[in-house]
This record gives structure tokens, sequence and C-alpha cells, in this order.
């Protein structure tokens, strides 16, 4: 019997979603609950899981089309089993054999090994298995230059291929053909020297999620007056902590102890001090007015290869540390794998983003609507610092240092709500005195 794919309601306010990348294709044999497809909405991208077992007979809505909640977008024929389908699906096979080894079909075995230029090459035999993660960039450019993504290898998360790998791959002479790269074992030594990957020669077009992003910072930017303070914190004795606990930390709970937790907690700390930076500006029968929420939702920016995305922790005050730092990972590795549900994105109270990652001392973030304010991390190191001792006397010492930017909304937070808030987290980690198991 027929079972239609609906495109899924991912959220009360997501009322369309664009198909990004169709997993399985027409005759495709199909386990209920196996990913079938991936969609792109306003607040996530996420796999699609098949909703019965059987052969996908039919797909109605092509990679890239935009469509409609409960929109059918293919037709499962769940009458037929996919064990039923194991034989049929192994008729093609023997055609294979007569391409790699017409000369000697009474000998398969010799013939295929005898056909591979090495004892290392069986993998390529074994690569089209592999599901291929890749950005709709990504295939795009696969389809122009006429690249096959299976060679393509990936530096992304879970082996995702992202554009620079495809333009790296491009910019390599000998990754013209197969053969070629199976040839000069010290090839992959002379990649670092490679000339500067060449850039698409027309216009990209905004993948769905790039084009919802500038949207909404466009918004952002439009409705909130952005205000920009910066506070250097002294992490040295934070720093010192985590090095001297990291490996028992991971041991017990099972999760890497990073700064992030850290931060996150003196960020709490300091918004149940003050809540007005907690709060939001809303619409009401009366005008606007200030809406305090009562938990604190943290958002957590996640950088991925085809764009950004916040996660967010939801009740976070309500969490001790281990369990913080826990959510904070299972969130992250999650959306870079496109495991997140719609209501762990968006409906943020505070948002973190950690752009010193990438080098920077501090940013100027903008603030992920509709919270009031948006807190960047800088890099994190050390720097010479004058330290006074209890005496009075002053020396030069190294010290752990960190920038952070808080961006605030000026119609809510003023610039003393923003600067008692910011002396409080910053008192919070450079005085650390709370328990992390």
């Amino acid at each position: 019997m027929p079972t239609d794919v609906i495109m899924p309601q991912m959220g009360e306010s997501i009322f369309e979603g664009a198909i990004t990348k169709w997993l399985k294709q027409p005759g495709d044999s199909v386990l209920k609950d196996e990913p079938l497809l991936e969609i792109s909405t306003d607040k996530v991208d996420a796999e699609i899981p098949a909703p019965a077992a059987g052969i996908l007979v039919e797909i109605k809505v092509p990679e890239g089309a935009t469509v409609g909640v409960n929109t059918v977008l293919a037709v499962i024929d769940s009458a037929v089993t996919p064990a039923a389908r194991v034989p049929a699906a192994a008729i093609p096979a023997p055609k294979a054999a007569p391409e790699s080894a017409p000369a000697a079909p009474q000998q398969p075995k010799l013939a295929s090994s005898a056909s591979l230029p090495s004892a290392q090459e069986p993998a390529p035999a074994v690569q089209p298995a592999r599901r291929i993660r890749s950005s709709p960039l990504v295939r795009r450019i696969a389809k122009e230059k006429n690249v096959d993504l299976a060679l393509v290898p990936g530096t992304g998360s879970d082996g995702r291929i992202t554009k620079e790998d495809i333009l790296r791959y491009l910019a390599q002479p000998r990754a013209a053909t197969p053969a070629a790269r199976a040839v000069a074992p010290s090839a992959p030594a002379q990649q670092p020297v490679a000339p500067a990957a060449p850039l698409p020669a027309e216009p990209v077009p905004l993948t769905r999620m790039r084009a919802i992003i500038a949207q909404r910072m466009v918004e952002s930017v439009q409705i909130s007056p952005h205000v920009h303070t910066v506070y250097k914190a002294d992490m040295t004795r934070i720093v010192r902590l985590r090095e001297r606990v990291k490996g028992s930390f991971e041991q017990r709970h099972g999760v890497r102890l990073t700064y992030m937790p850290f931060i996150a907690t003196a960020a709490i700390q300091a918004l149940r001090r003050f809540p007005i930076v907690n709060a939001s500006l809303v619409d009401g029968p009366q005008g606007q007015s200030i809406l305090y929420h009562p938990a604190i939702h943290l958002g957590i920016a996640v950088a991925l290869d085809w764009g950004l995305i916040v996660p967010v922790v939801r009740n976070a005050d309500q969490l001790g540390f281990p369990q913080l730092a826990r959510a904070i990972a299972d969130l992250a590795a999650r959306a870079r794998a496109k495991k997140l549900s719609p209501d762990e994105v968006g409906s943020s109270t505070f948002t973190l983003t950690n752009s010193g990652i990438f080098g920077e001392e501090f940013g100027t973030p903008i603030i992920n609507q509709p919270d009031s304010a948006i807190l960047a991390i800088g890099s994190l190191a050390k720097q010479p610092a004058v330290v006074t001792d209890t005496e009075g006397n002053d020396s030069i010492a190294i010290r752990s240092v960190q920038y952070f930017c808080l961006g605030f909304d000026h119609r809510t937070i003023d610039g003393a709500d923003a600067g008692r808030f910011m002396t409080a987290f910053k008192t919070s980690l450079e005085t650390w005195d709370l328990p992390i198991d």
C-alpha cells in the first residue's frame, strides 16, 4: 500500500520548507525511520526520516523547491518490503564485471584485483555506499564542474564536503579523473603549496539558510538600536582550574571541559542579578512593554559549514555545571549533524556567540531577536598585566586574558544596566568559587 511522505510541521511558526537534498532515489529500498531527505526551514536544517519501510516509488518535489507544510513530497510502496527487494537489487551487479575485466570473465576474483592500481585502491569500491554529506552550494558547483563528490575528501563534520573542499579539489590538476587520483603517492604532500582555489565564474545564489540569516540580520539592525560595550576579564584562575581538573571531569561526566560552561555560568549568575538583560520588548494592546522572562533560555550560536544556527539550552538557570556543559556540547554536536528538533532552535532570552575561536580579540555582534542582548566571546590569550598584592605592591605578571563584548538593545537596556551586568559577569569569572562537579 502507498505511504505518503509529507512536509512536516517543524515548529508552530514554520509554514514552509525547502528540499535541499534527496538521500534516496525512486526504486531505492528504505527502512522505517531511515533518513530520506534533508529540508531547510526558517529555524533549522533537518533530516526527515522515512515514515514506513518499503520502496521509494515516486519523488513529487525536486531538490531546491520550497513547499508548504503537509505537502506530499514522495510516495513509498510499503507493500514491498526492503527484504523482498534484495534478490532483484542484486541483478544489475554482474554487469559491472565485464566493464572491469572483459578479458577474463572466468576468473572474476583475479580479474577484479588485477584491475586495481595498488593494494590500497579497494576503498573506491566501497566509497559510493557511504552517504555523501554536502551543502546545496557544493552540489551546485559539483554539477557545474562535472565532479563526482565521492572523490572529494570532506573535512567538515561527519565528513561533510565544504565549499573549500571542492574548490581545493578543483584546483588540483590530478583531480581531473579518477585514474589521475591514483598516481603519485607523494601528491598529498603537495597540497599545502597548491595554487589558490578558483572562484566560481558566475554569481552563486544564496542557500536558503544564508538567505534567512541575511534577512534576520537586517531585521535585527532595523528593529534594535544596537550599543556595544567591551570588557576584559582575567581568566587565569579559571585556566588553572580547568587544566587541573579537565581529565577527571571528562571521566566523571563524559564531556570535555571547555571554557564555555564557565562563561555560560557566569552569564547566568549575572542575568539573575540583572533580569532586564534577560528581558524582551513586546507589543501589546497598550503599546510596547517589557517582558521579564521567568527562565533563562540560553542561545548558543554554532557556526556550521553551511551557515549559522542558534540552538537553545532551555531553563539553563536550573542546570548544574556538569549538566550545562553536557547540554552545550550536545546541542552543538547535533546542530552540526542536522539532528536538532524545531523546539531546540529559537525563543532564546539571551545568546552567547564564540567568535574568539577564529582568533579575533572581540566582535560586535548583532542581537538575536527577540533577545535584548548578546554576548560575544573573544579569544583567550596571555598578556602582561599589572597585578597588585594584598599590601598594595604592584608587579608585572603574565595573565590569561579574554575580551567580552555585550551587544544590547538600547530601547530596553541602558548603558548603566549593561555596565552593572558586565561588571558582575567579569567578577564572577575572575573570582570563580563555584563548584563544577
